[in-house]
């Protein structure tokens, strides 16, 4: 939550996570493409979100091997995203590096992860998940406040890359299909560029 009168301040900030899931028409080797070469959210955000948090803009830098660093670029500032662990076409999960980016309340995000999971029909249910710090205070009245905004951020950015996975212009590549058979390297190591 941006601007605004912050709240008092308990003994220490509470760690919360929170995941959201959404159905994608389409294969993981589609959603996985999808996912990896994902830059840019053109919808605008609905006004309770312009209202609440900072609008995002872009990712700029690769996010497909374990240390990539990826700059997620906002209107009011900037995240920058470690990945720490990759399994193709199953999981994405990041660190937080650095938050330059007002949220009301001083919430310091620290990491995420998307997660995939194939349904029956070949669709997709991928699931986004945040992890922050929060030192709003009574959590009582805080934590489903920022709860609920954090589900509807998600949906918002689970929504721009399910209409892009699912256009018509979008096709599975056979990179794609190939690193989604092929089992993932167990050391982390990054492959030549």
């Amino acid at each position: 939550m941006k601007g605004g009168a912050t709240a008092f301040a308990g003994p220490a900030a509470q760690a919360v996570s929170v995941v959201t899931g959404m159905r994608f028409s389409a294969p993981p080797e589609q959603v996985w493409v999808g996912l990896m070469f994902y830059e840019q959210i053109t919808q605008r955000p609905p006004l309770h979100l312009r209202l609440l948090l900072p609008v995002p803009e872009r990712a700029e830098g690769r996010q497909s091997a374990v240390g990539d660093v990826t700059r997620c670029v906002y209107r009011e500032g900037y995240l920058l995203k470690r990945i720490t662990e990759i399994l193709p076409c199953r999981l994405c999960r990041f660190e937080v590096l650095k938050q330059e980016l007002p949220i009301a309340g001083e919430v310091r995000l620290t990491s995420g992860s998307y997660a995939l999971r194939e349904l029956p029909d070949r669709s997709t249910r991928v699931e986004l998940e945040t992890r922050y710090l929060s030192p709003r205070y009574p959590r009582w009245l805080w934590g489903p406040i920022e709860i609920a905004v954090c589900h509807s951020f998600h949906r918002h950015i689970l929504g721009a890359m399910r209409r892009a996975v699912e256009s018509p212009a979008a096709a599975s590549s056979k990179d794609a299909l190939r690193e989604c058979r092929t089992p993932p390297a167990l050391t982390g190591e990054r492959g030549p560029s």
